[in-house]
């Protein structure tokens, strides 16, 4: 399946994982296209895949007398449209949470597909409850103003030292978070589809009792 075709985004949620997409990028040379371990999903049940929309914090310790300090987040969050997904570089602060329930309902409400961030959470109870998908480096009740704000959207970032340009394929589940480039995309998806298949197999050849070096001999998935 290619972008643009009804079904796709469904297909990868409920057919892919971050695992298998990780190994196809991994062979065809983007060996650094998975997040690290620190970032988790608030839900291990959701799966998220979509399309990336970027914003890139910096620590502040102040506010300026008239300031809002959330205009560029919140022209982000209200432009958002469905399959998106909010990917917010922090910088690995230890000051800023920029996500939380309220940035949850309206994002949800637009139909974006979940957020990521390489900075803290709070509100987690009400997220949880919003069954919206959410991965994070943190969990804090931290409010960003006067800690840190967006200084620009919609423009390449490093994420949990993870490039992510927008409109990248963004796919997390509960094994982590993998970012597939808009460039590879159509190839390693449909590498991925594959890999899946053989891996189906694979697993039917196993449970009929096949050893497992007679079965990785026969097709050289693991």
């Amino acid at each position: 399946m290619k972008r643009g075709e009804q079904g796709y985004l469904k297909a990868i949620r409920e057919r892919l994982y971050t695992a298998v997409l990780s190994d196809v990028l991994d062979a065809c040379g983007w060996t650094a296209q998975a997040f690290p371990p620190g970032i988790r999903p608030l839900d291990d049940a959701l799966v998220m895949a979509g399309f990336a929309r970027t914003g890139l914090y910096r620590e502040v310790h102040h506010v300026e007398p008239g300031e809002n300090p959330y205009e560029l987040e919140i022209a982000l969050v209200d432009d958002l449209a469905a399959d998106d997904v909010v990917v917010f570089a922090c910088g690995g602060s230890r000051r800023i949470a920029p996500w939380g329930e309220l940035l949850s309902t309206a994002a949800r409400v637009r139909g974006a597909a979940g957020c990521v961030t390489d900075g803290f959470v709070r509100d987690v109870r009400a997220i949880r409850r919003l069954a919206f998908p959410v991965f994070h480096g943190g969990i804090a009740p931290l409010d960003s103003r006067g800690r840190g704000k967006v200084a620009a959207v919609d423009v390449p970032i490093r994420c949990a030292d993870v490039a992510v340009h927008p409109g990248d394929l963004v796919v997390g589940d509960a094994d982590g978070v993998v970012v597939v480039p808009r460039a590879v995309e159509e190839a390693v998806v449909a590498r991925a589809f594959a890999k899946v298949d053989g891996e189906d197999t694979t697993r039917a050849e196993l449970e009929a009792g096949r050893s497992l070096r007679e079965v990785f001999a026969r097709h050289g998935i693991l």
